[in-house]
Order: structure tokens, then sequence, then C-alpha cells
């Protein structure tokens, strides 16, 4: 790093003097430190009125009335004249978003915090389906009809807008509904199939994925650029003529290319590269610039809107210096996130510092957000998910280092709003610095726990944040008819891909939202989750015990075999499938005692249920179906997934989750099997002890609903005197 840079950072953070005069060693190097834009007032200035801000994250908005613009395929033709250009059911019973009713729950969320009185709404990212012009146009026509009725909109970017840092004329969806039920593709015209003019398919560049320069150029007045009515504005890059905001310097300053800053495949470039070079002990490779879209904003006086880029696009192996905006040439930012951030955008997290540090000066309400998540996001479950399901089950590859949250705690920062996880939860971090940094889980719109966030400063120490669900969107299942025509076809149909998609009809006849995400995510778990998730043996038990089996068989004591389990078959809904073939080993019993051994099991259990005012019998509600989706839903929803369930249950998985013995008897394996010579409860025992811890903890986090940030005493405190928990 250049001594002229150093010094400058260091003056941010540490002195807030004005670094107007800053900048790289040469001319063509994009800025890589922070700029200070105003000098730090002796004074802090009051705090102005309170701002309520609406944060709604992963609107994932598919325009089911765009237009396709092709002469091949429109859509499905409706009543009134319109096409709907939708994604199949089983396409969104698959995917951990819907692509289709969330059109109707943005709106209702809009309306709803207009009703409110909010006018000012962030965008922690994924605001878009895939990026694609036929959805950000459609997006920006919502947008701009609200913002004529006086609403604020501020956006920051997820990885799926962009999805990759360029343009992608080779992208597309397999899975278009058509008016006879079917799947029809419809790819970008520079996709393969189209090149060949395979018939089968729609070509139209409306399902091309854009990059950050039509990203920004399209929606550049909802954040990305400044406005004459924001007192401030600013970028990581910006420098003001005698440290004091200019609206006409901000617009210069707005343009793409001179928001660059160098990245490298192993770390961050320009003014950072020679240190990270020496650290490392070789040179960087794959260096080139990229585009940062993150920006501070003043919307109204005493509010300070930090819209964070944290995605990070790394040259891969496909990287072609003479060629760099072809869009393979990097890693999707998914995975990336936070962890990234703080090795590959060093310039970002030296803002971020010099931008907190301002607003404590200046008195200012920050509010960070960015797509993703700063800190561990499942209530500080995923070592035990990482133990207890498949390698890479629920992607706790996102899920950030402890010392990333260390990272960004470091830089002042006290809180911050994500995205990215469609989840719904609460987590803090504090140093023995004196850091403190609480990470704002928002959820999704697009999913089961679909909510946005409310967040209030209640003086300058003290923020409220209030969890709004849309439980009631008008006009939900506008859609379904045409659904029902997919059911039929696909009832109809023997050929083996269409019979594998076939779903459950039920979803259908829901009667609100809430009901319709619920079912939706029981789905997603039987058709997906299951299978992708859970190793084989607990896969089954989860699948065929209901709660009233699933308690007796934490009491059961039996040296009956799993592979006896084939002689006496009506016990438990058990099989040896999943199991390795094992010696007997020692004296065996007869196969029969399980009925015996079952028998004694279920006594037991009838007496803890009935010690928790609890009757056995009425844990078989619970179906294997319940169960597992319950268990996903409060993944994704955290607190509000016990609302849902109410009390009866809550009181009944609190039962389950300390059933279990203390130490149950380890799992005999043969490789990575479990063998089957284990008697019959040992596997179930020590797996869904696991299951069932981990599922207290999900349930049991941080308050996620209604709830206060105290920042001076560093703590979460719950506001809402009605919420569920497993503890």
């Amino acid at each position: 790093m250049s001594r002229s840079l150093v010094s400058c950072a260091g003056t941010a953070i540490a002195a807030l003097a004005l670094l107007s005069a800053c900048g790289s060693d040469h001319d063509d190097t994009p800025e890589q430190a922070p700029v200070a834009q105003q000098p730090a007032p002796t004074t802090p200035p009051a705090a102005a009125a309170n701002t309520s801000v609406a944060f709604m994250s992963d609107v994932h908005f598919h325009d089911v009335y765009g237009d396709l613009k092709s002469t091949q395929f429109s859509g499905i033709p409706t009543k009134d004249g319109k096409s709907a250009t939708i994604r199949t059911m089983y396409a969104q019973l698959t995917s951990t978003r819907l692509f289709n009713e969330n059109y109707f729950a943005f709106r209702t969320a809009l309306d709803d915090a207009y009703a409110k009185g909010i006018r000012i709404v962030a965008f922690p990212g994924d605001y878009s389906d895939d990026a694609q012009p036929m959805n950000v146009d459609g997006i920006a026509t919502v947008l701009k009809e609200y913002q004529a009725k006086g609403m604020r909109f501020f956006l920051a970017p997820g990885n799926h807008d962009p999805v990759e840092p360029y343009d992608d004329l080779e992208a597309g969806k397999n899975d278009f509904l058509t008016k006879d039920g079917k799947e029809q593709k419809v790819y970008a015209t520079s996709n393969a199939a189209c090149v060949a003019k395979d018939p089968s398919v729609v070509c139209t560049d409306q399902l091309m994925e854009q990059g950050y320069e039509k990203l920004m150029a399209k929606l550049g007045e909802f954040g990305f650029n400044p406005n004459k009515a924001d007192l401030h504005w600013e970028t990581p890059f910006s420098k003001y003529t005698g440290g004091k905001y200019s609206y006409e310097e901000a617009v210069a300053q707005s343009a793409v290319a001179k928001r660059e800053f160098e990245i490298c495949a192993e770390g961050a470039g320009g003014a950072y590269k020679a240190a990270g070079e020496a650290k490392l002990g070789k040179s960087y490779t794959r260096c080139t610039n990229m585009v940062d879209s993150s920006y501070l904003v003043e919307p109204v006086k005493g509010l300070w809107l930090l819209a964070i880029d944290a995605n990070v696009f790394i040259p891969n192996a496909k990287f072609d210096p003479a060629n760099p905006k072809v869009f393979s040439g990097y890693d999707g930012a998914g995975n990336a996130g936070w962890n990234k951030v703080l090795t590959h955008k060093m310039h970002l997290v030296e803002w971020i510092k010099s931008v907190s540090a301002r607003a404590k000066a200046e008195g200012k309400q920050l509010m960070a957000y960015s797509h993703y998540p700063t800190m561990d996001f499942y209530a500080n479950q995923t070592e035990a998910m990482k133990a207890a399901f498949k390698p890479g089950a629920f992607q706790t590859a996102r899920v950030p280092d402890a010392a990333t949250a260390a990272g960004v705690a470091a830089t002042g920062l006290r809180w911050h709003v994500g995205g990215h996880m469609h989840f719904n939860g609460t987590n803090d971090f504090a140093d023995a610095n004196g850091n403190y940094l609480v990470n704002v889980q928002s959820p999704s719109l697009a999913v089961y726990g679909a909510a946005y966030k409310i967040i209030t400063y209640k003086d300058l120490d003290t923020v409220d944040v209030q969890t709004v669900a849309l439980k009631s969107v008008p006009r939900f299942n506008e859609l379904f008819p045409y659904y029902q025509v997919e059911y039929d076809y696909l009832r109809g149909s023997v050929l083996p891909a269409d019979v594998a998609k076939r779903w459950e009809r039920g979803i259908l006849d829901t009667r609100s939202y809430g009901e319709f995400t619920h079912t939706y995510f029981g789905e997603l778990s039987r058709l997906r989750f299951m299978d992708e998730y859970w190793p084989c043996e607990m896969k089954e038990a989860a699948m065929a015990l209901n709660g009233r089996q699933m308690l007796i068989l934490s009491q059961l004591e039996s040296r009956v075999t799993l592979a006896q389990l084939k002689e006496n078959p009506g016990v438990v809904p058990l099989t040896a499938n999943c199991a390795a073939t094992g010696t007997p080993s020692g004296t065996a019993v007869a196969a029969a005692q399980l009925t015996a051994d079952w028998r004694e099991a279920t006594v037991r259990a009838e007496l803890l249920a009935a010690g928790a005012g609890l009757k056995l019998d009425d844990f078989a509600k619970i179906t294997p179906y319940d169960f597992y989706g319950d268990f996903h839903r409060t993944v994704y929803a955290g607190e509000l997934a016990l609302r849902d369930m109410g009390q009866e249950r809550v009181n009944q998985y609190k039962l389950l989750m300390r059933a279990f013995p203390a130490n149950p008897a380890p799992v005999v394996r043969i490789g990575d099997k479990v063998s089957d010579q284990n008697p019959v409860q040992v596997a179930y025992q020590n797996q869904f002890k696991q299951v069932f811890a981990i599922f207290k903890g999900l349930g049991s986090g941080k308050p996620s609903d209604r709830f206060t940030i105290d920042l001076k005493g560093k703590k979460i405190g719950n506001a809402d005197s009605a919420s569920m928990s497993f503890n």
C-alpha cells in the first residue's frame, strides 16, 4: 500500500479529517481507500426525528404478466387479454423461492408499508429473479408507481442481481408453463440451443442476465445514483471539493467508470496488492477492474442508509485478461459473502470504517444493509448441522466464519440487515475490544415465513425492529387455474420424467398466502430437502415415524437388530434398507422380543407425556410430513414457525427434545454406513437426539419477531410477550 493511501485511510478512521486530496499513486488506478466527505463537527448535531424504514429482502421479482417479446411463445393467454409468463408449479415446489406468487406478495408488502406511513424502503439484494430485462423492467415499473405516491426505494445488489458481473447472453429457464400444462424452455439468443436453432427452445434476450452496467443504468434512480432531494450521497470512491457535498459532483462521480476497484484471484488489488503478495509470498494473478455499486445516502435529515455491495465475483481459471468482460471468467458470489469481502474488497471495509466513525461523530442514525449475513445465521447451530446432516446440507458453505463477524465488528458498524438465506433470524457478536455487532436477517417475501422488517431508531443507541408477516395476500391464487392444467397433465402422462414431477394437489385448495407458503414448504421438503440434506437412515425415520412413534422409540431398550426387523415388521415402520450387512455377534434374541420391548417403551413414553401434561396418543397427530416440514420451516422462519405450530405442538416438541437418553449407545458402522447389527433404536436415538437438539436451538435463538437492539448495553431484548420458544 502506498504511503499516501495509508495516511489517507488512517486519517479517515482516526481523526475524520478531510480526505479529498487523497488518491492512488497513478491516475489510471481505481481508487482504493475510503474518502471522508465532511469534516467532523466539534459537537454532534441533534438527531433528526425518527424515521421508520422498511427492509424487503429477496423479493425475487418475476413479472408474471411480463412481455417475453417473442413470436414463438408469449405465455398463457388470459381472459383479460394479457399473457401469464409464469414458471411451473413443480419448479416452485423444488426451489427455495417462489417464482410467481411473490409478485402479488411484493405489492401487498408495499401497500402495507405505505398504509403504515412508511415512505422509505431498503432492499438488501435479490430484488429481481435473475436480472433478466423482463423482470428488471417489471420491478422498475412497480417501484415508479409507488414512487409517484411519495415512497423512496434504495437497492443493494444481491447474487441474483447481477448473477454475473457482466451480461450473460446464454442464460434462460427450462420451465415456463404452457397453456397445455407442459414445460417450455426459454433462453437468451446466444445460448447453444438457440445458436443451433433447436425448434423446442424459445429464444429471446428478455431472458438474458444483465450485469452491473445495465442494472445500474436502469435502476439508478433507486439509490445507485444521487437524487436532488437527498442531503448527501457518496460512494467508496467519492471526492468532493473542499469536503462539501455537491449534487453536481455526486452525479459526475456516480458513473460506473468512477466506481471500480481492482480484484485479483488471490485478494484485493490496487493499493492492497503489494501487502497481499508479500503475505502470500508470490504475485497475485488474474487481476482486473470490477464495479462496486455501494453508496451512502441521507434521504432525510439525520438518517444515513449504507447500501453495501457485498457481491464478490472472483476471477476463475476461465478468466481471459484479453476479454475480461466475459461472464464465465468469474465465480458466482453466492457462497463468497462477507468472508471474501474482507479479503477481496478491502477498500469497502475501510470505507465502512470511515462511514461508521463519521455517523457516530455527527449523530447520524446509520442503517447498514447488504445481501449477505455477517455472522452465523443458524442460531449458532451450524457445526451441529454439519455433523448431523449430509456434507454441504443446508448451504452451510454460506455461513460466515467466526473471524468474519469479528472483522465486520471491527469496522465500528453496530448493526446490519442481511438477506440471501431467505431466513428470519437475529444474532449478535461482541469482542474483547468493546465492538458489538448485531445481524438482523430479513426474510424473503418469496418463501414460507414471508415477511418484511420495519426498523426505527428510538434514540441513537436503541433500535426497534418489527417483523411484519404476510399472511393475507390479495390475488395470491390468481394463477391457480393454470397450475390445475399442469396438475392434470402430469397425472395423465405416463412419461417417467412427468411422473417424477407430480405434486400434491392440496396446495391449490389453500385459502391464504400464509397457508399456501406453509404447504409449499411441506412439498419442498418432501420433493427436495429430504433427499438433498438427510442421510438415508435419517430420511427413512423422518418420513416414516409420527410423533407418537418417535417418543416411544426414544425410550426403547431392545437387543433386536435392524437386520431382524423383516422378521417382525409390524412394530415400528423402519427397515435395514439403508444399513450395511454386518456379522452377528454375541447371543441373539428372537425378533418377536421387539413387541414386548416396544410395549415397555410405550409405558415409559406415556409416563413422560403425562408428566408434561400431555397425552401420548396426541403425539400421533404429528405426521412425518408435519415433522420434517416443521423442522425446515423453523430453519427458515425461526420463532415465526413456532407461532404457526401452536402451543400444543411446541410443547410436544419440547418433550421430544428432552426425551432421549443422556448417552445413547454408540452406532456401529461399516464404512460410512450404519451396520444392520445395531439394535433397532440405536441409530435413531443417536441421530435424532442431535436433530432435536438442533431443532431446539433453531427455535430458541435471539428474538427475531419484535425486538429492541440496545447498542449501549450490548443486548437484544424481546419486545413481544406472546413470542414462543423451545426453551
